[in-house]
């Protein structure tokens, strides 16, 4: 009901009451040491853009580490083979302001980091995030605006790094996905069967 909803800054700020001191404290403005070697541990992330057809979030991983620290205000992200939607780098075309969480398997603390984002081509920059002779298509600049870790109570409420309690067969593979959204016009079985060494083979 109308009656039911949260309309204004006053009304939510009451509704969860003030923010502890901790929460507030770890915020800071450049990547602190600890913040720099937390991030120099992660493999994943998940990066979110704003644009002039909405939002995006898409997820980022490599090989470790994920992203190359300039120094404690800029990141390097490089972008990989993927499937040409390029719908973040589009976004970016438009509005540069980025956000990424980084995971760590096992790990129920997340960093949380906002920035802004220049696409670069730089040939040297390239060179340097080759893997096996292959260089990213891109590389993401990220001024580092805010950096704070996020609590694990999100991770420890899905149990997400516990594997046995996750039924991953009840999830449908991304060929029985596209044959219903394509009526039958793509073979699901086919996909999946040619999927994982496709992968394998355009990994970068």
């Amino acid at each position: 009901m109308p009656d039911h909803l949260i309309t204004d800054l006053p009304s939510l700020e009451a509704l969860f009451g003030p923010v502890a001191a901790p929460s507030i404290a770890k915020e800071t403005d450049h990547l602190h040491p600890l913040y720099a070697r937390w991030i120099e541990q992660s493999r994943f992330a998940v990066l979110a853009t704003s644009g002039a057809h909405g939002l995006d979030v898409s997820p980022r991983g490599d090989a470790g580490p994920l992203v190359r620290i300039v120094d404690e205000h800029t990141l390097l992200l490089p972008e990989r083979r993927g499937n040409n939607r390029i719908d973040s780098l589009r976004n970016l075309i438009g509005d540069p302001r980025v956000s990424l969480i980084f995971l760590i398997p096992g790990v129920g603390e997340t960093l949380r980091v906002r920035g802004r984002a220049q696409i670069s081509v730089d040939p040297a920059l390239l060179d340097s995030f080759a893997v096996d002779g292959k260089r990213p298509i891109c590389v993401l600049r990220i001024a580092v605006d805010k950096v704070f870790f996020q609590c694990a109570r999100a991770i420890l409420r899905s149990r997400l790094w516990r594997r046995e309690e996750h039924d991953t067969a009840q999830a449908p593979s991304p060929g029985t996905m596209l044959a219903a959204l394509t009526a039958g016009g793509i073979d699901g079985h086919s996909y999946d069967s040619a999927l994982p060494q496709r992968q394998r083979e355009s990994l970068y």
